[in-house]
């Protein structure tokens, strides 16, 4: 290999990591050097304004989408530099996509799989560029931010899409549908000998053959390939208490984040964890290391990972359920062979508590418990298709995005449906990721016959994106657009009243309305305390009364037909 066909790292002292204006330059001229190995363009601009590309590999100079997609081909993306202060991924996907350029055998293995990668996904965050903004981690000499432009972190974007970059990446999976994904990252958290430590798609979560084989299958010849490579790697490090010798709990990746994402298509989803207090050499080394395991198990499987995708998706058709939200089983954990240090406490120089540290000096090697098994606690039944409202276009947007199949209503037409009342919300105290995000979500079911109009959105759910459109849809599930807030504006009753008058009326009310008065005298027995305060009072009355009800107010307005 010449020196010009060198990365930047490995032109380094093996503790720098590229630029962005390097590294796209570089993959430019690797492009037009190679032209019927690699393919690569800008798919999209950022909130900054910065272009962001993606390439393609394939080993018969074929790169455009619809010619493999009509061929049936397998696809494998690597996307890299979500966080690009976590920059081992960029550096290896450069050296892999190298050597396919050079090696004719090392490309050759591909056969019909094709290659696809975002080179830098964060671009903003990438030019911000320092050695100060990640407090934890031993290298490289210079890194990028976390977030973006806008100030968000891109891998809690995934479905609320708030920036240019989530909704590029939205189309662009939508549009390659890829088999399996690797999206690269490092770790903070416990320290323990491990370089490599892995987050996937939670396999329950997943779910159907599609999960167990990724449970039974994939991951144990993942980890034992890894450790042959001189990389043994383990679950990520999520202790269930302060240290890992009381067990670890599997990462349960909801669609906010790449892996949970990924899920919502049925792509089997990795998000490796290099160790942060490991060399940055060694990092970029498993890093490239578990790439190509998963690459290489995509390639030698790919029939049975399409045939299981293509399972699962005509599953989700037909469900007369659907699991909505998870939870991690305590009763039921599994075992897993754990390499750790011991855990020390001591006093604090710095405040009046005990601090937590690790000694090098005494690691040990036991199995400890991993609860890897999570089961649904919040099931719907499906209906056969959704309405969305025209006037909700931040939704529909992103079902198209996503490839959701959907037709506008041709005419004006009263319908018996199902939909949402919200009975409570209770919501983060503080802004997350630029929302007020819901975390507890209460409802109840109601029916009734209501106008669909002409130019509202019929989303029928035998297709194959209708997972995408139910755990979007559906208020309960982990990350809704309604638990994003996307419909928020429906929890505001619009009309008030001027209490001096309505005092006088509100007892008329009560005596018109013998259901009103009934809800009032059971509000007045569990609330007593409630009784001094007139605002209190009148607004339960106005909220329960018939006369001058608001349909709207409350009503989620994604409608179900059963």
């Amino acid at each position: 290999m010449t020196i010009d066909l060198q990365t930047p790292y490995e032109q380094g002292n093996k503790n720098q990591s590229t630029t962005w204006a390097e590294c796209i330059a570089w993959y430019q001229d690797l492009a037009q050097r190679f032209p019927r190995v690699l393919g690569f363009s800008v798919i999209g601009m950022s909130d900054a304004g910065l272009p962001i590309h993606a390439g393609v590999v394939s080993a018969d100079g074929v790169f455009d989408r619809e010619q493999i997609r009509a061929a049936g081909r397998p696809v494998f993306f690597n996307n890299n530099g979500i966080h690009p202060g976590e920059p081992e991924g960029i550096d290896a996907c450069m050296a892999l996509v190298r050597d396919f350029c050079v090696d004719p055998a090392r490309l050759a293995a591909l056969g019909k799989t094709v290659f696809l990668f975002v080179p830098l996904y964060n671009v903003d965050g990438s030019v911000n560029r320092a050695n100060t903004s990640r407090v934890n981690q031993d290298g490289p000499e210079q890194f990028g931010f976390r977030g973006n432009a806008r100030h968000l972190d891109l891998n809690r974007d995934f479905v609320k899409c708030d920036t240019l970059n989530a909704q590029v990446f939205n189309k662009l999976f939508a549009a390659w549908d890829p088999d399996v994904m690797v999206d690269t990252h490092t770790s903070n958290g416990a320290d323990y000998p491990y370089t490599m430590t892995l987050i996937h798609t939670q396999t329950d979560k997943l779910g159907g053959a599609l999960g167990a084989f990724l449970k039974q299958t994939m991951l144990p010849h993942m980890f034992a390939e890894m450790a042959r490579r001189g990389w043994p790697t383990c679950p990520y490090v999520n202790p269930v208490k302060d240290s890992p010798e009381h067990g670890i709990a599997e990462f349960l990746e909801t669609a906010r984040f790449s892996t949970g994402f990924a899920a919502l298509h049925h792509t089997i989803g990795f998000m490796p964890e290099t160790h942060m207090l490991k060399p940055f050499a060694d990092r970029y080394a498993s890093m490239r290391a578990l790439v190509e395991t998963a690459l290489d198990f995509t390639v030698a499987n790919a029939g049975a990972i399409m045939q299981l995708r293509r399972a699962a998706r005509q599953e989700a058709r037909a469900r007369r359920e659907w699991p909505l939200h998870w939870a991690m089983d305590e009763s039921r954990p599994s075992s897993f062979r754990f390499s750790g240090y011991a855990a020390r406490y001591s006093a604090s120089e710095l405040g009046q508590y005990r601090r937590l540290s690790y000694d090098r000096d005494a690691p040990w090697e036991r199995d400890i418990a991993y609860y890897d098994n999570f089961v649904a606690d919040i099931v719907v039944a499906t209906p056969r298709a959704y309405v969305v409202p025209q006037a909700w276009r931040e939704a529909v947007e992103r079902l198209l995005w996503n490839g959701v199949a959907m037709r506008r209503i041709e005419a004006d037409e009263v319908r018996e449906v199902q939909y949402y009342h919200v009975t409570s919300v209770a919501s983060r105290p503080d802004a997350y990721e630029g929302h007020m995000f819901h975390d507890d979500v209460q409802l109840e079911k109601r029916t009734a016959p209501l106008l669909l109009r002409a130019g509202d959105w019929w989303i029928d759910l035998d297709q194959d994106r209708a997972r995408y459109a139910i755990e979007t849809l559906e208020p309960q599930g982990h990350d809704s657009f309604f638990r994003w807030g996307f419909f928020n504006s429906v929890l505001e009753k619009k009309e008030a009243y001027s209490d001096y008058v309505f005092e006088d009326h509100a007892v008329e009310l009560l005596r018109e309305e013998p259901a009103l008065r009934v809800k009032f005298d059971a509000w007045k027995a569990a609330h007593p305390e409630l009784l001094a305060s007139q605002a209190a009072v009148l607004d339960f009355i106005l909220a329960n009364c018939e006369r001058y009800v608001e349909p709207e107010w409350r009503r989620y307005p994604v409608l179900s037909v059963l």
